[in-house]
């Protein structure tokens, strides 16, 4: 039985497909950490595999999220600036882990709930490989946030370099449990230019459940960078349209 208070792995497939030409697909197995933010003290304490800000084989760093001031603190400030208040209640965090030291988060998102257990926002943390970070807050102005609703944000944030900054993303997110699913649609002037999905099954998360994923996925996280800038690179062999990549814009919180 799954209790939803339970932290977790995810086994996942994520999938890319570029909807204008040159047209391109891709997918990919990773595994994802899906940890209460108030619990990771506790978690590191029982694993042997795992360290909160310590070395491992698999780690967290709480300076790769947020702003350095402590991940609760962070997030509930991004919030309340937005209307958007959890009475201490729970927040989530679904992320790659660093691998033997070793992280790059294309995306990392904050399921952040009320103290009544109901969803009131997600933050969608964003890097890109040139060292750069954006949040994009997915929220309804504090009001309960149903799971499956796409929620729209302008984009304004670079990410690859065949694809403008102009444009829209369309998040549509499935409530965590025995599976998981993420669906993001990046549109420009209405039309769509790509889609990227995130879907896989829930782990219990132990020292078993982290050897076996990283012994499948070794060097996980390498890969994924190494990946971007393969596919990056077939692309401008196939003549994909370059652009130059923008100052970034403040704040970094939208």
């Amino acid at each position: 039985m799954i209790r939803n208070e339970d932290d977790c792995l995810y086994a996942t497939r994520v999938m890319h497909r570029r909807l204008v030409p040159p047209f391109y697909r891709f997918v990919y197995r990773v595994f994802y950490l899906f940890v209460d933010i108030d619990r990771l003290d506790a978690l590191s304490a029982r694993l042997r595999l795992f360290s909160l800000d310590r070395f491992n084989l698999l780690s967290l760093r709480t300076r790769d999220y947020g702003d350095g001031r402590g991940l609760r603190a962070w997030a509930e400030g991004v919030l309340r600036e937005r209307g958007v208040e959890l009475d201490g209640g729970r927040i989530r965090l679904l992320t790659f882990p660093r691998v033997l030291g070793f992280a790059f988060n294309p995306i990392s998102l904050w399921y952040c709930e009320h103290r009544d257990g109901t969803l009131r926002a997600v933050i969608a943390e964003v890097n890109n490989t040139f060292g750069e970070k954006h949040s994009y807050v997915l929220a309804s102005g504090g009001a309960p946030l149903p799971y499956e609703v796409p929620i729209e944000k302008e984009k304004v944030f670079h990410v690859s370099p065949f694809l403008d900054r102009v444009g829209q993303y369309r998040f549509t997110l499935g409530a965590p449990g025995a599976r998981i699913r993420v669906a993001i649609r990046e549109t420009q002037g209405g039309e769509a230019i790509l889609d990227a999905t995130l879907a896989g099954e829930r782990l219990a998360v132990s020292d078993t459940a982290i050897l076996s994923q990283v012994l499948r996925m070794p060097w996980m996280t390498i890969k994924v960078v190494a990946g971007i800038h393969w596919e990056a690179l077939k692309l401008w062999l196939r003549g994909a349209r370059f652009f130059r990549k923008p100052d970034p814009l403040r704040p970094n919180v939208s």
